[in-house]
Formats: structure tokens, sequence, C-alpha cells
């Protein structure tokens, strides 16, 4: 089976779009034609070099599409399903899968850094040569291999373009609230960050029906997107910040702090803004080796940290559930893409996202 993808050849420069091959499936594999596919930031770091990824590299992770082929052991699916990618395959019995801490499985883990198939093998070629998946993907491309759990069948009614979007930015933003934190209803939540996972923790906040949900940001578009989104109240993250959120906030703070911005300052920020045994979820991040300081009179008074990489999700349970809450109008799917670009685009595409100028940017393959 040949296809076209973008492939990263060397750190910083430009995918270049390439025929490629599969090979060596397995009777657990599910081969997906992709439909549509996101520009996230993940994306962007790998492509940038910042993750250390083997090379040569298909990037994406935020997909949908339709089941191409499946192995004769697969049993939920069947070809023509469509289905929602998700990064998080996991082997069900390990020490963190028999938690129900599939985010941290350890075959997910000890394979990761190779960037190839789920167990370790490559499934994709550039002649004799293997071609690396990002995060077990590998979704700017018209085809990706994946394993049965990470092709997720959704309810019809939804296009692949907006169905994209759940795998990854929706699902951490919308399942750090539902699932991490736990928002009550009624209750006071704060988002540090409104690209976005941001805008989604927002959506989630307004699913679980806070009461005030404030949104905090330099970017006054970005605060404007928010009060689309669901916020109640913005904030500019200037000097008053702290003052100003405890005016809103009943002089407490708030009951639950979502850092999506992923800098110094709103790590910081998500620890002066929560009240005093209150819940932070960290959802951002800095280069693995930056250390980050904190005010420590902030860490005081019983506050709860946690940081969060995919919202607690589980993919087979929440993905549909998030499709049907964009059915029946209770999620905003629409409102996150900005442009949308052809697969030879990409380039263009990630440097658009670079630059700030996108909340998502799908890529669309020839149908």
């Amino acid at each position: 089976m040949q296809f076209k993808a973008a492939v990263l050849r060397a750190p910083g420069q430009a995918l270049e779009i390439e025929t490629l091959q599969v090979q060596n499936l397995a009777d657990t594999d599910v081969v997906v034609r992709i439909e549509s596919t996101a520009l996230c930031h993940t994306d962007l770091e790998a492509v940038e070099g910042q993750l250390g990824s083997p090379l040569p590299l298909v990037p994406g992770h935020e997909a949908a599409g339709r089941v191409e082929r499946v192995g004769s052991g697969v049993t939920r699916l069947k070809p023509g399903d469509q289905v929602v990618l998700s990064w998080n395959p996991h082997c069900n019995h390990c020490f963190y899968c028999q938690r129900a801490q599939q985010i941290l499985c350890q075959q997910y883990r000890d394979n990761g850094a190779r960037s190839v198939h789920f167990d370790g093998s490559p499934r994709i070629f550039a002649g004799g040569e293997a071609v690396h998946q990002l995060m077990y993907t590998g979704s700017f491309a018209e085809l990706a291999v994946v394993t049965e759990d990470c092709a997720v069948k959704i309810p019809p009614g939804l296009s692949s373009e907006l169905a994209c979007l759940i795998g990854c930015g929706v699902m951490t933003g919308v399942g750090a609230a539902l699932n991490i934190a736990k928002v009550e209803a009624g209750s006071f939540a704060t988002v540090i960050g409104c690209g976005s996972v941001g805008l989604s923790a927002i959506q989630g906040a307004k699913l679980a029906q806070a009461a005030v949900i404030v949104a905090v940001d330099r970017d006054p578009v970005k605060l404007e997107n928010a009060r689309r989104f669901g916020a109640t109240h913005v904030l500019q993250a200037d000097d008053d910040l702290i003052a100003a959120h405890l005016t809103l906030t009943a002089g407490r703070g708030a009951d639950y702090v979502f850092e999506a911005a992923g800098n110094q300052a709103a790590f910081r920020a998500s620890m002066e803004l929560v009240r005093p045994g209150g819940q932070v979820v960290w959802l951002g991040k800095v280069p693995v080796s930056q250390d980050v300081a904190f005010r420590w009179g902030s860490l005081m008074q019983e506050k709860k940290v946690i940081r969060s990489s995919y919202g607690g999700t589980s993919p087979w349970r929440d993905f549909p559930a998030l499709v049907q809450a964009y059915l029946d109008g209770r999620l905003l799917l629409d409102e996150y893409i900005t442009s949308r670009i052809a697969l030879h685009q990409v380039n263009e595409g990630l440097q658009r996202l670079k630059q700030g100028l996108e909340i998502r940017s799908v890529i669309n393959m020839p149908s």
C-alpha cells in the first residue's frame, strides 16, 4: 500500500511530501485513511527538534478518517468506520493499566521515544528505510497504521475536519475539567492561556456548570475568543492580575485553576490564583530540562497540584461523548478552525502556528 506523507528529514527543516509504503502489518493493526488532521504545538516541537524524535519522521497526531483495513484480530472495527485517532495506545495489563492510568502504560512509555508502532516495530517505509510515526500515529499522511484502541469509532453526523479536533487539544482541555479536576457545579474556575487546550478547559468547566469561568491571557484577541467559548470574565495577564482575580473570586481565589499557556509566568500565576484547598491542573509545558521557580508561600494552604497530559481520557468512552455533546449543541468545534490547508501547505501552516496566528489549522486530504 503506497501513500503520500509529509516527512521530516532533519530538525528545523521543511517537511517533504514523499511516497511511502505500508509493510509488515500484524493481525491487530488498523489502517486508517486520514481525511483530516490538525496542526498541534507538539507537532511543531517535533519538527523543530525539541522532542529529539528519531528521523525520518511523519509528524501529526490529531486526526480523523475512515478505516481502510483491519487485521484478523481486530474485533471492534470494520472497513468504512469513521474514527478519531488517539495517541495513547496501552497494553491493558501492566501495573499502570491495571490501575486505570493508561497514559502511564509501561509499554507506551518504553516504546514512545522510538516513534514507531506500539509493538516497537516500524510499519511505514521509504523504500527499505523505516519511517517513524510521531506519537504512534504520524497523521500528516494519507494513511496511518495504529492499534485498535487508537482508532476510536464515533457516532455518525460529524465531519472529519471537526472530529479530528477531539483527538488531542479538545480532549485534553475538556477532560482536565471533567475527568481530572472534576469541576463542581456552581464553582469558580480560572483558565490561564486561551489557545486550543485552554479554550477546551473553558468548555469543560462550562459543561460542568461552573458559575464563574475566568479566562487569563496576554492577547486581547484570545480573550475575546474565550468569551465565545464560555468564559464569564476575562483578565489580562499583567501586573494587576492577582488583585483583579481576587476581586472576581470573593477574595479567596479560584476553586480550580487550569494552566494552559506553557510558560514560567503562567505556572507561577496558577499557584497564586488558586484558593487555599483548591486544585491546580497543569496542562502546558516548558522544555523538560528547564527549571520553574515559585514563591514558596503560594504553595502553602493545602493546595493540590496535578500535571495532566491527556485529560484523564478513556478514548472509547470520551470521544463518542464529545461528539454527542457537539451534536446536542453543548460543545463548540467549528470555532476552533481558523484555516484549512492541503498537505503540501503543511510548512506554511506550521509557521503560522509558531507565530500564534491559529487556534487550529486543519489539513484536509483529497477525497
